[in-house]
């Protein structure tokens, strides 16, 4: 597994890790570490031990500036576990950001596959969405403006004009409000990376996001962040709904523009505070791109009328 005359302990990511991963015993007679990719927040680690693999996932102090509540996202794993979507849950050591997971076999997906398995990833996020409510509330518009404040607070960059769109967030809040029909259990950060197939179900991971949501919001999301064209949005609302619903879909891709608004707030806090090597402006600056297509446009106006 290493290179020769390379022990386990000489390795980077032992002499980095491995004092944290020594404290939950069913990892410390482990025999190879590896780094799984994706990871935006946090560091994901891939650890075998002679009879199982396991993900530990550990956070930086920083979480709760975006946010994330490791808490929230440790009980609510175990709740996505006990609904048959989401990785067993092992062990969860607070003071040390660490969740040790059930390791996953199978493809994780890309934008593509997102693309060619909607009706399959309909059925899963319905499972989700059946679940026992979470133990805690997502609500982009609260979570919009907290970054908001984060971001001004504390001076790191905003788009230009990013305020100008407030209006539309406000109209988006009473259009909203004034067909709210409740919420379920949502991961609410549907990457394409967080589904992984293993060619008999397609599993949901990841819950630092997760709470009770619109699962419109829950739809919209998973196409917005896989870019996939609008026919595709269409596809998953009639494949979760069982029908045709012009209701439904004018809430999820109005839902799709606000996570946008929002995210790309996401980006800037992560831009001022992340030691990632990773260009998060960039990411933020395509979805603040889109909104400022989105908002306003005639389509919109159209999907706010079809509410």
């Amino acid at each position: 597994m290493y290179p020769f005359g390379m022990s386990l302990s000489a390795t980077p990511l032992e002499e980095t890790f491995g004092a944290i991963l020594d404290k939950v015993p069913r990892l410390r007679n482990r025999v190879g570490i590896s780094e799984l990719s994706g990871g935006l927040t946090n560091r994901n680690l891939k650890v075998l031990t002679a009879d199982s693999a396991y993900v530990a996932r550990i956070s930086s102090n920083e979480s709760n500036l975006l946010s994330i509540d490791r808490a929230c996202e440790y009980q609510n794993s175990i709740i996505a576990a006990e609904a048959g979507v989401g990785a067993p849950v092992y062990d969860y050591l607070p003071s040390d950001g660490l969740l040790v997971i059930g390791f996953l076999p199978g493809r994780t997906y890309e934008s593509v596959d997102v693309g060619n398995n909607i009706t399959r990833i309909a059925e899963s996020v319905k499972k989700l969405h059946q679940a026992p409510p979470f133990v805690r509330d997502f609500d982009m518009f609260e979570v919009q403006k907290n970054y908001l404040s984060i971001v001004k607070d504390r001076g790191f960059r905003i788009p230009d004009n990013y305020e100008d769109f407030q209006i539309f967030r406000d109209e988006l809040f009473g259009a909203f409000s004034a067909t709210h029909d409740g919420t379920v259990p949502c991961n609410n950060d549907l990457l394409p990376a967080n589904f992984i197939d293993d060619g008999t179900k397609i599993w949901l991971i990841d819950y630092e996001y997760s709470g009770n949501n619109d699962a419109c919001f829950e739809l919209g999301n998973i196409w917005s962040e896989s870019g996939l064209p609008i026919e595709s949005l269409q596809k998953l609302v009639t494949a979760y709904y069982g029908e045709d619903r012009p209701d439904k879909f004018a809430r999820a891709w109005l839902f799709s523009v606000l996570a946008k608004y929002g995210w790309t707030l996401w980006a800037s806090i992560q831009d001022g505070i992340s030691e990632l090597d990773f260009d998060f402006w960039s990411w933020g600056m395509k979805k603040y791109a889109d909104v400022q297509n989105d908002f306003g446009s005639q389509f919109y106006k159209t999907q706010i009328a079809n509410l």
